[in-house]
């Protein structure tokens, strides 16, 4: 297998969303409960948005002409890490191709541009566990660490606190 990974372009952002619906479908698929409520068309739209904003990138893993894997980026900023950071939001491989070196050489990718950036470091957030245990493995086996506490939410709707 010969992994290409490339930053998308605006006219990836289908192909991003796409497998980002997968990515959301597989959590809830294994957790038994509606986490997202994504769409593909309006998806699509946001990660066109957001690509042309330079809010979020996406590295696109490929195997030839195939979309193989991806990984969602965004910069944040806090005190606590003396500045900008990168957050790996989403971050999925087809099933036929995981354990084949796709998402190390993913998360590989996203270390380097982690550095382009200046970022002192890369965060992310494990879907739900128990049921994405193997996750937390290939994270670990990666080079990231458990930081402890618990990914939370609070939905801004209008009327709501």
């Amino acid at each position: 297998m010969g992994i290409e990974i490339r930053p998308a372009r605006m006219e990836d952002a289908g192909l991003v969303a796409d497998m980002a619906v997968a990515l959301t479908g597989e959590i809830m698929a294994a957790t038994g409960v509606r986490h997202f409520d994504v769409d593909p068309p309006r998806t699509a739209g946001l990660c066109e948005r957001l690509l042309a904003a330079g809010a979020y990138v996406a590295l696109i893993a490929r195997d030839g002409s195939r979309a193989i894997g991806f990984a969602g980026l965004c910069e944040s900023h806090a005190l606590y890490t003396e500045g900008a950071f990168g957050i790996v939001q989403e971050f999925y491989v087809v099933p036929e191709v995981r354990s084949a070196g796709v998402g190390a050489a993913l998360l590989g990718a996203a270390r380097d541009y982690a550095r382009l950036r200046g970022w002192k470091r890369l965060e992310l957030c494990t879907p739900p566990l128990p049921a994405f245990q193997r996750s937390l493995a290939f994270y670990e086996r990666n080079g990231f660490e458990v930081t402890g506490g618990r990914k939370m939410k609070c939905v801004l709707t209008e009327g709501g606190r």
